[in-house]
């Protein structure tokens, strides 16, 4: 007995004695440290390293051959090796006020900045970020404003026959009001899932600051897993249900976007008629909201594509994608209040959206049309975001 509450008492010990190290050890440098002028240097201790690199999108991008064609990838660059295997990188130039992601390159294998503790997941790819103030960045940021409530809720959805997960956003004082909100439906990319719009698209950070500005009207924000044979996000579903999807864009999904709406409108507090409901993506998300918008042209009032897919697989075979021109033409002729497209134009999809445009022209039909520049990045997204949302429910 005496023995076993020795080994009890020395475990606890060892426990605590680990919590306290975790605790207490701090890295030996600093990393990233941002300047007045908003130049920045980057530190890696790594005395056995034979050479240290950066790489982010604060660096000049550089351009890839991807099976898509060419496209923009994060830049690189060669840190010193100054005193006591200390490694050192400084941006020759301030950078512009945004968000950035980073990790670092040590002989050839990518690794996390060990000092730097905010570290974001795309996909299966993760990376430390940081922020420039005095411009977008301050959107993207937690401020002191009121801050609205984010849950994690599992919904049935029974056209695709299992219980699903997705990320709700409802805002400041949504607890206490009573009031009815509108609801804004917005759905991540391919590889993405029910975190991707929380994480790396900083929505909750966004909205909090837009309404808070009262730039942005309250408003519930509903961010499903948009991949059709996923439960939920890698280690929040049992892992043959939050694996990489394999199924993409083929139909289902759209079709069972009337289960997620019945949860919402029977859980929380909305306005549940088409002109309090909008619906926007990116990527694989902007496919969805094309196609669910125009499948189901009584549902949203407000449409955003953002560096939208926009034609289906040829092997994919569903109703959804069926008579396309005739589907636009119903659902425009309801004259939604808002239908947005937003596009970078280095992005390996302008093409598709070009010749979109041109079959909405060719129509009458009125859209909204905004580019940026650069490709197929979060930084874009987050800035459609933030144009996009002041927009809705007017």
């Amino acid at each position: 007995m005496k023995r076993t509450l020795f080994c009890v008492v020395t475990l606890f010990m060892s426990m605590v004695s680990f919590a306290q190290q975790a605790l207490w050890d701090r890295a030996p440098v600093v990393s990233p440290e941002i300047h007045a002028d908003n130049t920045v240097t980057f530190r890696l201790k790594a005395p056995k390293a034979i050479r240290v690199q950066v790489t982010g999108d604060f660096l000049p991008p550089r351009i890839v051959q991807t099976p898509r064609g060419e496209a923009e990838t994060s830049g690189i660059a060669d840190l010193t090796e100054k005193e006591n295997g200390i490694w050192e990188y400084t941006t020759p130039q301030p950078l512009n006020s945004e968000l950035y992601s980073y990790a670092f390159i040590v002989d050839n294998l990518k690794v996390l900045d060990p000092a730097n503790i905010n570290v974001n997941r795309d996909v299966a790819t993760l990376s430390n970020i940081f922020f420039i103030r005095g411009g977008k960045g301050d959107l993207y940021e937690v401020n002191e404003v009121p801050h609205g409530t984010v849950s994690k809720v599992w919904y049935d959805s029974p056209t695709l026959k299992m219980k699903r997960r997705m990320t709700v956003y409802t805002p400041a004082g949504y607890e206490d009001s009573g009031k009815k909100y509108p609801v804004f439906y917005l759905l991540h990319g391919a590889g993405g899932d029910e975190e991707a719009w929380m994480t790396l698209g900083r929505t909750s950070q966004i909205l909090d600051n837009l309404i808070a500005q009262g730039k942005v009207k309250p408003m519930i924000v509903v961010m499903p897993n948009g991949n059709a044979d996923q439960e939920g996000a890698p280690g929040f579903a049992p892992a043959d249900k939050s694996e990489s999807s394999k199924v993409f864009m083929q139909g289902s999904f759209e079709e069972s976007f009337p289960d997620i709406i019945k949860y919402i409108e029977k859980h929380y507090r909305v306005i549940n008629n088409k002109a309090n409901r909008a619906i926007a993506g990116l990527s694989m998300g902007g496919f969805h909201s094309l196609h669910i918008s125009k499948y189901y042209p009584d549902m949203f009032n407000y449409v955003g594509l953002f560096s939208a897919a926009i034609n289906p697989r040829k092997d994919a075979a569903s109703p959804v994608y069926e008579d396309m021109e005739g589907k636009l033409k119903i659902q425009f002729a309801k004259k939604p209040a808002l239908y947005w497209i937003g596009i970078g134009n280095k992005d390996f999809l302008y093409q598709n959206n070009v010749d979109y445009r041109k079959l909405l022209d060719a129509n009458g039909y009125k859209y909204t049309y905004y580019e940026s520049d650069g490709g197929h990045i979060w930084r874009n997204w987050r800035i459609y975001l933030s144009m996009f949302t002041p927009l809705l429910f007017k």
